[in-house]
């Protein structure tokens, strides 16, 4: 969440620093504000909502000047006001923050109790105004910044600028991701690689603990003890970076359709190319694994779900569901025979991260399945397999999904060879199934303007259930979320068989039920509970294939006839429909598709 921006260069930075704040908006943000040096002076420009306001602000207020920092904010203390903006100025220091600050009350006390009064409800103030403290004490800027870092407990990427230093910006970060680029006699600092692409493709990603003196000369980076610390120069693929809607209409329209493509890049890599085995690692060998433990939040959490069924039934291997959340303070008890597996798309989730630190010297084996594989995430892992999504810009996932799926997928087909359980012809049938969903998944993307349709009267309900059993009740579950996210229509999933145990109570003829059932072996049992929520004049949208929406016989209000694929893949193709039912609602209702209300693409706080 929220996105930090740093210029010291050769032009005017406002621009600049508005237009790399645009490409962070993805984030999810409330406000947004930059601040600049001209002519030694430090002054600032903040806005609340969405960056065009900004932008409107700056020509009636221009501000100039070579170097500057900007921030797009996702409230976390105090509402989305001006003056709870960042950045936060207190004399002459300028700080941009993503994070939270624990400790900040006590500092905020501490200050208080030294004269120092607050315009602001953030603990990014606090942060600023102990700048100022120390430099009122007679320290330098370098030496009042390192003196506060000592003093914060929390996560942090911090940016600070200072008055009369047009040529120094001081970048930490801990817990929090922050990048340095690098350019020809000019210098930036961001949140990721995106903010910083159309500056330079020359990065160097900033550890844990670590801070950073930078000038347009380079950049001293020091570790959290404060030893001089060598950092790599990464070179990006610009490509990777770019965020272009490409004609569509929101990215996340755009996000959907490229699904099949992700597919076909991810099944490149993990399967070889005559298409009869995997290619993972040689690292990747489940023998002698007793038990895994998969670890996630919110959509990536639902992909752990469904792979908890593939490698239990697949490989016979038993795996522990967390939320990442609540994983390292439920304390659970890891062995060195298991492995621990984390799904994060950003690769930086805060929680996800936490977590990982948590099981690294408890299990044999930390891998992460992530979508950035320059992430903090995957380079704390013993191991980190990319998902080939590309920059997902929608706040609801969808391609990362599905990205996460399909090699979640393919490491539980790994781990059943592994452990004997699957034959080399068997493996092959299973790959060869896999090579042909992307076209399957071509077939339900024509769905759309039928699911459209649909999607007008979804948009006049107030709460909607899905109904899902086996693998497909996770799918359930995201089904849900994905409505919820964006068009803000309370929905809950279920497993079908729950159904009579509670949820039936809501069934009545306000109520559509979304049931996602591929006729298999668990059908006759979906069918039983289609009945019973008929039977209460429920509305029954049923999304199966031709032989299931066949044998469902009369009494659905709707359905929606999808290829027939194997019971394994089919939580994979079941996806598309479920997001487009969210997409077609969302637009339907009028909301923010790609950046709803109070949520970002990337939580990088507890």
């Amino acid at each position: 969440m929220c996105g930090i921006i740093g210029v010291l260069g050769d032009h005017e930075v406002a621009p600049l620093l508005v237009e790399s704040l645009k490409r962070l908006e993805y984030r999810g943000y409330d406000s947004a504000g930059i601040a600049t040096i001209s002519s030694g002076r430090l002054d600032r420009r903040r806005a609340v909502g969405k960056l065009v306001n900004l932008s409107d602000l700056l020509v009636h207020e221009p501000l100039t000047g070579k170097a500057g920092i900007g921030h797009t904010r996702w409230a976390t203390h105090g509402g989305p006001t001006v003056k709870n903006a960042h950045p936060h100025k207190a004399g002459p220091v300028a700080v941009v923050h993503n994070g939270i600050i624990e400790n900040f009350r006590e500092l905020r006390a501490e200050l208080a109790e030294a004269g120092y009064s607050f315009e602001s409800e953030t603990d990014t103030e606090t942060v600023a105004l102990l700048v100022q403290h120390s430099m009122t004490q007679g320290m330098s800027p370098r030496e009042a910044a390192t003196h506060t870092l000592k003093r914060l407990r929390g996560a942090f990427a911090l940016l600070f600028l200072f008055e009369g230093e047009g040529d120094l910006m001081i970048a930490a970060r801990k817990g929090s991701p922050l990048a340095i680029g690098h350019g020809n006699g000019e210098m930036f600092v961001g949140s990721d690689a995106i903010a910083l692409a159309p500056m330079t493709d020359q990065i160097t990603y900033l550890e844990e603990g670590d801070y950073a003196f930078v000038t347009r000369a380079g950049a001293e980076i020091y570790d959290a003890e404060g030893r001089r610390a060598n950092r790599a120069v990464t070179t990006i693929q610009l490509d990777a970076t770019r965020i272009e809607k490409g004609g569509y209409k929101h990215f996340m329209a755009k996000e959907i359709a490229e699904q099949p493509v992700v597919l076909a890049d991810a099944i490149r890599h993990y399967v070889i190319t005559d298409g009869t085995a995997t290619a993972f690692p040689a690292a990747i060998d489940f023998c002698g694994v007793e038990r895994i433990a998969m670890v996630a939040c919110g959509t990536a959490s639902y992909a752990c779900h469904v792979a908890k069924y593939w490698f239990e039934q697949l490989a016979g291997l038993p795996v522990d569901i967390d939320i990442a959340s609540e994983f390292r303070y439920r304390e659970p008890p890891l062995s060195d025979k298991s492995w621990a597996i984390f799904v994060s798309q950003s690769g930086e989730t805060a929680d996800t991260l936490a977590a990982l630190r948590y099981a690294k010297d408890r299990v044999a084996k930390v891998v992460s399945v992530v979508n950035v594989p320059t992430s903090s995430i995957a380079r704390e892992s013993d191991l980190a397999l990319p998902i080939f999504a590309g920059v997902e810009v929608g706040v609801a996932s969808t391609k990362g999904f599905t990205g996460q799926l399909t090699t979640l997928l393919l490491l539980a087909l790994k781990a059943a060879q592994d452990r004997g359980r699957l034959t080399d012809a068997e493996l092959a049938a299973h790959l060869a199934a896999l090579q042909n969903l992307p076209g399957q998944m071509n077939h339900a993307l024509a769905l759309s303007s039928q699911i459209a349709d649909i999607a007008t009267k979804l948009a006049e309900a107030q709460d909607i259930l899905f109904l899902g059993r086996g693998a497909m009740y996770p799918l359930a579950l995201e089904g849900a979320l994905k409505l919820k996210e964006i068009s803000y229509i309370h929905a809950e999933g279920y497993a079908s068989g729950e159904l009579k145990h509670g949820p039936i109570a809501l069934i009545d003829r306000m109520v559509p039920v979304i049931v996602l059932a591929p006729r298999d072996t668990l059908f006759e049992k979906t069918v039983s509970n289609m009945q019973e929520v008929m039977a209460r004049q429920g509305k029954v949208l049923l999304i199966s294939d031709a032989e299931g929406v066949a044998e469902a016989g009369d009494g659905v209000w709707k359905s929606l006839t999808m290829p027939a694929v194997s019971p394994l893949l089919a939580p994979i193709l079941y996806a598309i429909p479920a997001q487009l039912l969210a997409y077609h609602t969302a637009i339907a209702k009028g909301t923010d598709v790609d950046q709803p209300r109070n949520l970002a693409k990337s939580v990088t706080v507890e």
